[in-house]
């Protein structure tokens, strides 16, 4: 056995399933993009397979043209599919072929595994200083007490670090909270590294090993973030990157560099370094005095310019953090893990102060904004993020690489060109490529393909937009389109998801349908997140509302989920100051901001969010949009032609008629 399609062909068989002719198209694609550096984008649709469709192609070629692979995912879940069932697979089917079977390791980030140093107390607990004194016969006593489920919890993590075999935190079941978390793991600035007297038995590193002998690396895309702001070596060298759900990237590369500023981070800086440094940080306390006493009276939202007070208190920051550093680096008394811990976070409060004294908000490269909570000006904080991240997706990640990005939301409008921009695949033509990196063959440096789906969205789901209805204003649904809602679910019977553009726009939906209907309503926020995905595949009657959280990943096949209603087109608010920015870049240059912003932010979830509803060939259901600017607006075929192909109609009788008929067939036999 060789060749792509005859190992697809293998792996599907294992599976007992049958042939796609898009999941063979998808990996022939990728079979040639490994042959030379370029990158593709792959828009595959529910159903195709998309993770057999890049998989075989590059645990193939990894072990054969010895080229390591990193393979990212947006979600746990994902990865978990991915690294626990795909991967294996697909291994036993490349070693099956006469090939060496293919190694593959998972890779986090520091934070993300067991530090045994810090369990035996090698660290301080900055939370609870007695935490680590409480043993497992004392954990039913300290249940009783305030910080009871908090010592609970690091009682059993301490159990649990004496027996996995990996750290990693996804492997603890049931999981901790944060809190609890914070108390046996450390950052990676904070680690002793080559000091700590337990680095043999240290999980992060055992991961990096791992991950620098194996041909293939699963990750996640926040490792991809930290890649593309500049620290590289997070990543183990390698020649071909895989980043599935690619829309999600650029959202991720963002998160991961933008900064948060406030006195909280300065007061907690500076009690670490007076207590388990014994540095004196006079000059950080002043520091501390004049951003809050600036915090105070500081406008919210988008600043176009860092303000003189600003910068003033920013400037004593930087000289008072800089201090303090330069005070760590002499011998000192104070045990290590805590002046370490210490010292971390006062090079990363210096790192915040850097950059925005930089020229990167005058320079239109980043954008500062001022964010406060309803309790006063204590909940005050500036972010800083980078206005495009598309340079350094392209220069760090993509750039002299073999890369396949895919996602079932890539073609928006029937172009790949928005995503592309977004991505930094663009820039690929106009980058040089390194000395020591393979010369690309002539040509264009990227292309994209869609593959299709193995669904018949025409036949077998609607999109119904309700023309008739006035356009949203900014208080969500009005009287008719909530009147709208509630003869659809009614017609459906329930099995509706219902997708809100507000928290405040859902609760009330809820609201409303559980006062007008006898069926089964779910709220999101009234329990965790799977647990209210759960209950609502179980039930054929529920209904489940919420937002942005549901728009993507919710995967719900079959009768449970035959209608999906959006309540409004998902743009982004007027006053997101990154997107905001984003915009107004564009238009100076001479193009559409809105367009390419806000008109692709809401194409990107409008795809996903209609996408929630045929999951399988058998599916049948209604998407229903009440929002009318969807039918009348100029943008409006945009947004439909990044939607799937579902029969288009503005009838409202007909969807309910559908919907309908959906809620009188018998429910099938198991």
């Amino acid at each position: 056995m060789s060749g792509t399609p005859e190992l697809l062909a293998a792996a599907v068989r294992r599976l007992g399933g049958k042939e796609r002719a898009g999941q063979l198209e998808m990996a022939e694609e990728v079979a040639r993009t490994l042959q030379e550096p370029r990158a593709l984008l792959v828009q595959a649709g529910t159903g195709t397979g998309k993770s057999l469709g890049y998989l075989v192609p590059v645990l193939d070629h990894a072990v054969r043209h010895h080229q390591r692979a990193v393979v990212s995912t947006a979600t746990l879940a994902l990865q978990r599919q991915v690294l626990t069932h795909d991967v294996p697979l697909v291994a036993d089917i490349v070693a099956a072929s006469g090939a060496p079977r293919p190694q593959v390791a998972l890779l986090k980030g520091w934070h993300n595994y067991v530090c045994k140093h810090k369990v035996a107390g090698g660290y301080p607990t900055e939370d609870e200083p007695g935490l680590f004194a409480v043993d497992a016969a004392t954990a039913d006593a300290a249940s009783s007490t305030s910080r009871g489920p908090l010592a609970e919890q690091v009682v059993r993590l301490r159990e649990w670090a004496e027996e996995t075999d990996t750290g990693d935190r996804d492997d603890l079941d049931p999981g901790v909270g944060d809190r609890a978390w914070r108390q046996v793991s450390v950052t990676k600035l904070e680690c002793l590294g080559s000091s700590c007297p337990m680095l043999e038995e240290c999980f992060p590193e055992a991961a990096r090993r791992a991950a620098h002998e194996a041909d293939v690396v699963v990750t996640n895309h926040a490792m991809l973030g930290i890649a593309a702001a500049g620290s590289s070596r997070v990543l183990p060298e390698h020649d071909v990157l895989v980043v599935d759900e690619a829309h999600e990237l650029a959202e991720r590369v963002t998160a991961q560099s933008t900064l948060e500023l406030s006195t909280a981070v300065v007061d907690r800086t500076a009690r670490l370094a007076r207590k388990h440094a014994g540095v004196a940080v006079e000059a950080l306390d002043a520091a501390g005095r004049a951003l809050g006493a600036w915090l105070e009276t500081a406008p919210s939202g988008r600043l176009r310019s860092v303000p003189v007070e600003l910068l003033d208190a920013v400037t004593l920051l930087e000289a008072g953090s800089r201090e303090a550093i330069s005070a760590m680096r002499g011998e000192s008394e104070a045990e290590p893990g805590g002046r370490l811990m210490a010292r971390s976070a006062m090079v990363v409060l210096h790192e915040i102060a850097e950059r925005l004294l930089g020229d990167g908000v005058a320079q239109r490269r980043e954008v500062l904004w001022c964010e406060r909570g309803r309790t006063g000006f204590e909940a005050a904080r500036l972010h800083l993020a980078p206005l495009d991240v598309a340079r350094p997706i392209a220069t760090e990640l993509l750039a002299g690489k073999a890369a396949v990005l895919t996602s079932a939301t890539l073609s928006l409008g029937g172009s790949f060109a928005p995503v592309a921009r977004t991505l930094g695949v663009t820039l690929l033509d106009h980058l040089e490529p390194d000395d020591d990196a393979p010369r690309p063959a002539p040509g264009p440096r990227w292309h994209g393909v869609d593959v299709g789906s193995p669904f018949d969205y025409g036949r077998q789901g609607i999109l119904y937009v309700a023309r008739h209805l006035p356009a949203p204003g900014r208080d969500g649904p009005g009287e008719d389109a909530q009147r709208e809602l509630v003869e659809l679910v009614r017609a459906s019977g329930g099995g509706a998801l219902g997708l809100f553009s507000s928290r405040r726009a859902a609760d009330e939906a809820a609201e409303l349908l559980r006062a007008e209907l006898d069926t089964p309503v779910l709220c999101q926020g009234e329990d965790q997140l799977p647990s209210l995905v759960r209950r609502f595949a179980a039930d054929e009657s529920a209904t489940l509302v919420g937002t942005l959280s549901l728009w993507q990943g919710v995967d719900v096949p079959g009768r449970t989920c035959r209608l999906v209603v959006i309540d409004r087109i998902p743009f982004p608010r007027p006053d997101d100051p990154v997107r905001s920015a984003r915009s107004e870049v564009v238009a100076a240059g001479g193009g559409n901001g809105f367009m390419s912003v806000a008109a692709t932010h809401a194409a990107l979830l409008l795809a996903q969010g209609a996408g929630r509803l045929i999951r399988s060939t058998e599916d049948r259901g209604v998407v229903a949009v009440l929002d009318s600017r969807l039918a009348t607006a100029r943008y409006g075929s945009f947004l439909r032609g990044s939607m799937p192909a579902l029969w288009p109609t503005t009838d409202g009788e007909v969807a309910r008629a559908a919907l309908r008929r959906l809620a009188a067939q018998p429910a099938p036999t198991p």
